[in-house]
Protein backbone atom coordinates (compact mmCIF):
# COMPACT_ATOMS: atom_id res chain seq x y z
CA UNK A 1 0.00 0.00 0.00
CA UNK A 2 1.46 3.31 -1.35
CA UNK A 3 1.99 6.36 1.37
CA UNK A 4 -0.62 8.39 1.74
CA UNK A 5 0.02 12.20 1.79
CA UNK A 6 -2.57 13.95 4.16
CA UNK A 7 -1.30 17.76 3.44
CA UNK A 8 -3.50 18.03 0.49
CA UNK A 9 -6.51 18.45 2.78
CA UNK A 10 -4.89 19.09 6.29
CA UNK A 11 -4.44 17.20 9.39
CA UNK A 12 -6.90 15.70 11.74
CA UNK A 13 -7.08 13.21 14.27
CA UNK A 14 -8.17 10.24 14.17
CA UNK A 15 -9.60 7.89 17.02
CA UNK A 16 -9.46 4.22 17.08
CA UNK A 17 -11.51 2.43 19.87
CA UNK A 18 -12.07 -1.35 20.42
CA UNK A 19 -11.56 -3.89 22.97
CA UNK A 20 -8.64 -5.79 24.11
CA UNK A 21 -6.94 -7.88 21.10
CA UNK A 22 -8.78 -6.38 18.54
CA UNK A 23 -5.50 -5.32 16.64
CA UNK A 24 -5.91 -1.20 17.30
CA UNK A 25 -2.06 -0.59 18.32
CA UNK A 26 -0.80 -2.23 14.87
CA UNK A 27 -3.30 -0.55 12.78
CA UNK A 28 -2.73 2.28 14.31
CA UNK A 29 0.34 2.61 13.79
CA UNK A 30 0.00 1.45 10.12
CA UNK A 31 -2.42 4.51 9.92
CA UNK A 32 -0.14 6.56 11.15
CA UNK A 33 2.92 5.64 9.02
CA UNK A 34 0.84 5.93 6.02
CA UNK A 35 -0.68 9.20 6.94
CA UNK A 36 2.76 10.50 8.67
CA UNK A 37 0.93 11.29 11.22
CA UNK A 38 1.68 10.74 15.63
CA UNK A 39 0.67 7.49 16.64
CA UNK A 40 -0.50 7.74 20.60
CA UNK A 41 -0.58 4.55 22.31
CA UNK A 42 -2.92 4.83 25.11
CA UNK A 43 -3.07 1.46 26.24
CA UNK A 44 0.68 1.40 26.59
CA UNK A 45 0.44 4.62 29.00
CA UNK A 46 -1.80 2.38 31.39
CA UNK A 47 -0.24 -0.63 30.77
CA UNK A 48 3.16 1.77 31.35
CA UNK A 49 0.99 3.05 35.14
CA UNK A 50 0.38 -0.68 36.14
CA UNK A 51 3.65 -1.91 35.46
CA UNK A 52 4.85 1.40 37.76
CA UNK A 53 2.23 0.65 40.88
CA UNK A 54 2.91 -2.90 40.71
CA UNK A 55 6.52 -2.38 41.48
CA UNK A 56 5.76 0.01 43.98
CA UNK A 57 3.43 -3.10 45.11
CA UNK A 58 0.52 -0.65 45.30
CA UNK A 59 -2.69 -2.59 44.74
CA UNK A 60 -5.34 -0.99 42.84
CA UNK A 61 -7.97 -0.56 45.31
CA UNK A 62 -5.31 1.26 47.26
CA UNK A 63 -6.53 4.23 45.53
CA UNK A 64 -4.83 6.86 47.79
CA UNK A 65 -1.87 5.28 47.42
CA UNK A 66 -2.24 5.39 43.03
CA UNK A 67 -2.98 9.11 43.42
CA UNK A 68 -0.03 9.83 45.80
CA UNK A 69 2.36 7.87 43.77
CA UNK A 70 1.10 9.18 40.00
CA UNK A 71 2.94 12.48 40.83
CA UNK A 72 6.26 10.90 40.42
CA UNK A 73 5.62 9.01 37.35
CA UNK A 74 6.77 10.21 33.57
CA UNK A 75 6.26 8.60 30.50
CA UNK A 76 7.47 8.87 27.24
CA UNK A 77 6.35 7.21 23.97
CA UNK A 78 9.28 7.31 21.54
CA UNK A 79 8.77 6.35 18.47
CA UNK A 80 11.57 4.44 16.44
CA UNK A 81 12.34 2.11 13.35
CA UNK A 82 11.46 -1.08 15.46
CA UNK A 83 8.40 0.28 17.08
CA UNK A 84 7.15 2.98 20.05
CA UNK A 85 9.38 2.43 22.76
CA UNK A 86 7.58 3.00 26.42
CA UNK A 87 9.77 4.66 29.06
CA UNK A 88 8.85 5.09 32.50
CA UNK A 89 11.03 7.42 34.23
CA UNK A 90 13.94 6.91 32.41
CA UNK A 91 13.77 2.76 32.07
CA UNK A 92 12.53 1.80 28.94
CA UNK A 93 9.51 -0.58 29.57
CA UNK A 94 8.33 -1.54 26.10
CA UNK A 95 8.83 -5.71 26.63
CA UNK A 96 7.74 -5.50 30.53
CA UNK A 97 4.43 -3.85 29.72
CA UNK A 98 3.08 -6.54 27.45
CA UNK A 99 3.47 -9.37 29.98
CA UNK A 100 0.45 -11.42 31.59
CA UNK A 101 1.27 -9.98 34.99
CA UNK A 102 0.42 -6.19 33.64
CA UNK A 103 -2.18 -7.56 31.14
CA UNK A 104 -4.56 -9.39 33.77
CA UNK A 105 -4.48 -6.29 35.72
CA UNK A 106 -4.76 -2.84 33.72
CA UNK A 107 -8.10 -2.93 33.21
CA UNK A 108 -8.34 -2.60 37.48
CA UNK A 109 -6.17 -0.36 37.71
CA UNK A 110 -7.67 1.34 34.67
CA UNK A 111 -11.31 2.41 36.41
CA UNK A 112 -9.57 4.40 38.61
CA UNK A 113 -10.76 7.81 37.82
CA UNK A 114 -8.30 10.08 39.25
CA UNK A 115 -5.76 8.01 37.38
CA UNK A 116 -7.94 7.99 33.95
CA UNK A 117 -8.01 11.75 34.49
CA UNK A 118 -4.77 12.47 34.67
CA UNK A 119 -3.56 10.43 31.88
CA UNK A 120 -6.54 12.09 29.59
CA UNK A 121 -5.31 15.28 30.27
CA UNK A 122 -2.07 14.04 28.74
CA UNK A 123 -3.04 12.32 25.76
CA UNK A 124 -5.01 15.79 25.18
CA UNK A 125 -2.35 17.56 25.22
CA UNK A 126 -0.53 15.52 22.59
CA UNK A 127 -3.56 16.14 20.32
CA UNK A 128 -3.93 19.64 20.27
CA UNK A 129 -1.16 20.24 17.04
CA UNK A 130 -3.61 17.59 15.25
CA UNK A 131 -2.23 14.96 13.17
CA UNK A 132 -2.35 12.44 15.76
CA UNK A 133 -3.65 8.67 15.49
CA UNK A 134 -4.79 7.73 19.22
CA UNK A 135 -6.48 4.49 20.18
CA UNK A 136 -7.97 2.90 23.32
CA UNK A 137 -11.10 2.04 25.04
CA UNK A 138 -12.71 5.81 25.51
CA UNK A 139 -10.68 8.03 22.79
CA UNK A 140 -13.72 8.61 20.80
CA UNK A 141 -16.05 9.26 23.91
CA UNK A 142 -14.16 10.57 26.20
CA UNK A 143 -10.18 11.58 25.30
CA UNK A 144 -11.00 12.93 22.04
CA UNK A 145 -14.75 13.11 21.45
CA UNK A 146 -14.12 15.54 18.95
CA UNK A 147 -11.73 13.39 16.67
CA UNK A 148 -13.04 13.96 13.16
CA UNK A 149 -12.23 10.21 12.23
CA UNK A 150 -13.76 7.54 14.58
CA UNK A 151 -13.47 3.66 14.34
CA UNK A 152 -14.50 0.96 16.57
CA UNK A 153 -12.25 -1.72 15.76
CA UNK A 154 -13.26 -5.41 17.12
CA UNK A 155 -13.18 -9.36 16.25
CA UNK A 156 -14.30 -12.40 17.52
CA UNK A 157 -12.57 -13.53 21.35
CA UNK A 158 -11.17 -16.72 19.64
CA UNK A 159 -9.56 -14.24 17.42
CA UNK A 160 -8.06 -12.25 19.90
CA UNK A 161 -7.05 -14.78 21.75
CA UNK A 162 -5.20 -16.40 18.54
CA UNK A 163 -3.44 -13.19 17.91
CA UNK A 164 -2.25 -12.08 22.06
CA UNK A 165 -1.12 -15.81 21.59
CA UNK A 166 1.21 -15.29 18.80
CA UNK A 167 2.39 -12.13 20.42
CA UNK A 168 2.82 -14.22 23.43
CA UNK A 169 4.37 -17.82 22.69
CA UNK A 170 8.15 -17.03 24.48
CA UNK A 171 6.35 -16.24 27.73
CA UNK A 172 6.11 -19.74 30.08
CA UNK A 173 2.99 -21.11 30.77
CA UNK A 174 0.48 -19.62 28.19
CA UNK A 175 -2.42 -21.33 26.81
CA UNK A 176 -4.87 -20.09 24.21
CA UNK A 177 -7.38 -20.89 27.12
CA UNK A 178 -5.70 -18.92 29.48
CA UNK A 179 -5.62 -15.57 26.87
CA UNK A 180 -9.41 -16.18 25.64
CA UNK A 181 -10.51 -16.23 29.61
CA UNK A 182 -8.46 -12.74 30.50
CA UNK A 183 -9.56 -10.88 27.51
CA UNK A 184 -12.83 -12.27 28.10
CA UNK A 185 -12.90 -10.86 31.63
CA UNK A 186 -11.22 -7.81 30.12
CA UNK A 187 -13.88 -7.21 28.25
CA UNK A 188 -16.13 -7.40 30.82
CA UNK A 189 -14.23 -4.81 33.34
CA UNK A 190 -13.90 -2.38 30.43
CA UNK A 191 -17.82 -2.70 29.48
CA UNK A 192 -18.84 -2.45 33.30
CA UNK A 193 -16.65 0.37 34.94
CA UNK A 194 -18.14 3.46 35.87
CA UNK A 195 -15.94 5.53 34.69
CA UNK A 196 -15.60 6.10 30.34
CA UNK A 197 -16.64 2.28 30.11
CA UNK A 198 -15.88 0.62 26.80
CA UNK A 199 -18.30 1.45 24.16
CA UNK A 200 -18.44 2.17 20.83
CA UNK A 201 -19.28 6.37 19.91
CA UNK A 202 -22.68 6.86 17.88
CA UNK A 203 -20.58 8.58 15.08
CA UNK A 204 -18.06 5.77 15.34
CA UNK A 205 -17.30 3.35 11.89
CA UNK A 206 -18.11 -0.35 13.07
CA UNK A 207 -15.15 -2.63 11.89
CA UNK A 208 -15.27 -6.15 12.35
CA UNK A 209 -11.53 -7.12 11.74
CA UNK A 210 -11.84 -11.04 12.15
CA UNK A 211 -11.60 -11.98 8.41
CA UNK A 212 -9.19 -8.97 7.65
CA UNK A 213 -5.79 -8.30 7.29
CA UNK A 214 -4.02 -5.63 9.33
CA UNK A 215 -3.12 -3.94 5.78
CA UNK A 216 -6.63 -4.05 4.89
CA UNK A 217 -8.03 -2.80 8.31
CA UNK A 218 -5.40 0.37 8.04
CA UNK A 219 -6.18 1.10 3.94
CA UNK A 220 -9.89 1.33 5.14
CA UNK A 221 -8.93 3.94 7.87
CA UNK A 222 -6.82 5.59 5.44
CA UNK A 223 -9.93 5.66 3.08
CA UNK A 224 -11.89 6.89 5.85
CA UNK A 225 -9.58 9.69 6.13
CA UNK A 226 -9.30 10.89 2.64
CA UNK A 227 -12.92 10.94 2.50
CA UNK A 228 -13.41 12.40 5.47
CA UNK A 229 -10.76 15.42 3.85
CA UNK A 230 -12.26 15.66 0.28
CA UNK A 231 -15.67 16.16 2.11
CA UNK A 232 -14.26 18.93 4.22
CA UNK A 233 -11.53 20.37 2.41
CA UNK A 234 -12.88 24.05 2.60
CA UNK A 235 -12.94 23.61 6.66
CA UNK A 236 -9.38 22.39 7.17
Amino acid sequence: MARTSSSQYGKINIAIDGPAGAGKSTIARMVASLLSYVYVDTGAMYRAATWYLQNLGIQPEEVDKVLHSIQNLGIELIPGEDGQQVIVNGQDVTAEIRSLTVSSQVSRYAQIEGLRAWLVSLQRQMALRKGVVMDGRDIGTTVLPDAEVKVFMTATVEERARRRFNEMQEQQGITMEKIAHDIAERDRLDQEREVSPLRQAEDAILLDTTQLTPREVASRIVSLTEAYGRENRNDL
